[in-house]
């Protein structure tokens, strides 16, 4: 067995300082457009310069229908008034901090109660994707490095797949209480469990002022600033898991967010050695981040996180813990009103089942083959960077390159993952406010520690009707 050293290549360095002028380029303002006011989530309205994303997204608020409860005492200015009000709030909530760009917009119901103080928003996506893969079948529904197969199968070379995957509901509720004030109720499913068609909760929430309890985005992820991609699995360096998590996001002059949680997450240890296994998780991940934001949807921000990995050496019957932690710089802005600008880099150790193509692998914890009964946190480092534009307010183009990299610290096999690469670029129409179609392609490559490497392809189309 060959030993391999990864550590931060001068390439790597140029990246990440190509990252930084990116995101440096989308903090300055946006040109001057129509204004947008809408209604951020516990904060007063906000007006801002409006961006061609936000006039497609007043055209599906004005495709909502708002239904008031009969026994209502309101006048009709009176409900036209809340109706418009609520209308702008579920248009702010579409530019919810850990609203992922695959989920659906503005709702096509909102409820409201006899008083006013409380409304549900009720919507959803029947979601059909279709793709085709040559120079190497992807075993997966998602395409990503990680899982191109080395060497090559020739049973698999071409793949015609489909799937309902990804059809979803989203219930939102919000209210105002005199003596706990604004607050808010969510619930996702889709059918993304077993075989894809399964019905599986993915999360389910509550947020009183500035805290959150329940199943939630981390507070590690930034899914604002992931491009939109018709592959559910979207760029290598995705990260957004969703964790059960108590979160403190306060907002300060509606500019800047600071964010702390304590999150119980899912842990991916390696145990192939038969001298360790893992502990059952008694610590919780801490993570936080801090944000500037200049206009709903466009923002700088850096994020950490903080873990404790555990694990049991089977020679010595004794427990261990491992630190593992991360950092991301992350961004998303207009330069103009047609163009979207993204870019994310992270790096840490023992993060791989956070999210990039490490989540398909075990390596928050691998074993040290030196010295058997003990285990280590490998670190790893990944980036992207994405553009849109919008050529109409219903129609956009966009492109991105991702990649992630495994760099181990002690001896592994050689045919072990080293880096993957991811190149996509893709096409959505709204063909109305309601329906949508999109076709994309990708590329990518995965490249092992012992030089060996493989690329396959895909293209894929997306067919997707929200209420």
């Amino acid at each position: 067995m060959k030993r391999y050293r990864q550590s931060l290549t001068p390439r790597g360095i140029k990246v990440t300082y190509l990252l930084t002028v990116i995101m440096a380029a989308t903090a300055f303002g946006v040109a001057a457009q129509d204004s947008l006011t809408v209604q951020l989530p516990n904060n007063e309205p906000v007006t801002v310069p409006k961006t061609l994303r936000d006039i497609q997204n007043e055209k599906k608020a004005q495709n909502t229908k708002v239904l008031i409860m009969e026994g209502s005492k309101m006048e009709e200015r009176e409900r036209q008034a809340v109706s418009d009000s609520l209308r702008r709030m579920f248009v702010g909530f579409y530019y919810d901090q850990f609203r992922h760009s695959q989920d659906p917009g503005i709702p096509y119901f909102m409820f409201m109660s006899k008083s006013a103080n409380v409304a549900m928003g009720l919507w959803g996506a029947v979601r059909m994707r279709g793709w085709y893969d040559w120079d190497g079948a992807s075993p997966a529904t998602v395409f990503s490095p990680y899982l191109i197969q080395i060497p090559a199968d020739p049973a698999n070379n071409k793949h015609l797949g489909a799937t309902p995957g990804g059809t979803c509901l989203y219930f939102r509720v919000i209210g105002k209480h005199r003596i706990v004030g604004s607050y808010q109720l969510y619930i996702e499913a889709g059918f993304n469990g077993y075989e894809n068609r399964g019905f599986k909760l993915k999360k389910a929430y509550a947020t009183v002022r500035d805290f959150t309890v329940g199943l939630a985005n981390s507070t590690f992820s930034d899914t604002q600033a992931t491009p939109m991609t018709v592959d559910a699995g979207g760029p290598s360096n995705k990260m957004s898991p969703a964790n059960v998590l108590v979160r403190w996001m306060p907002v300060v002059k509606n500019r800047w967010y600071f964010a702390l949680s304590a999150e119980i997450p899912d842990r991916s240890i390696d145990q192939l050695d038969g001298y360790t296994r893992s502990v059952s998780n008694w610590t919780p991940d801490l993570a936080g981040f801090v944000q500037y934001e200049w206009a709903p949807g466009q923002h700088v921000r850096a994020s950490v996180i903080g873990r404790t990995l555990s694990y049991r050496n089977l020679k010595t019957e004794k427990n261990h813990n491992v630190t593992g932690w991360g950092v991301m710089a992350s961004a998303v802005g207009n330069p103009v009103a047609q163009l979207t600008l993204f870019g994310s880099a992270s790096y840490g150790r023992g993060i791989g089942s956070l999210g990039t193509d490490l989540v398909y692998g075990r390596y928050d914890l691998v074993n040290d083959p030196d010295t058997p009964g003990v285990m280590y946190a490998p670190n790893s480092f990944a980036w992207n960077v994405g553009v849109q534009y919008n050529i109409l307010p219903s129609l956009f183009i966009s492109a991105n390159f991702s990649q992630a990299r495994y760099l181990p610290g002690h001896a592994i096999e050689s045919e072990d993952y080293k880096y993957g690469l991811l190149a996509c670029a893709n096409i959505f129409w709204d063909i109305t406010p309601r329906i949508q179609i999109a076709a994309e392609y990708n590329w990518g490559q995965r490249m092992n520690f012992s030089g060996s490497h493989r690329h396959s392809q895909r293209v894929g189309a997306l067919c997707q009707f929200s209420f």
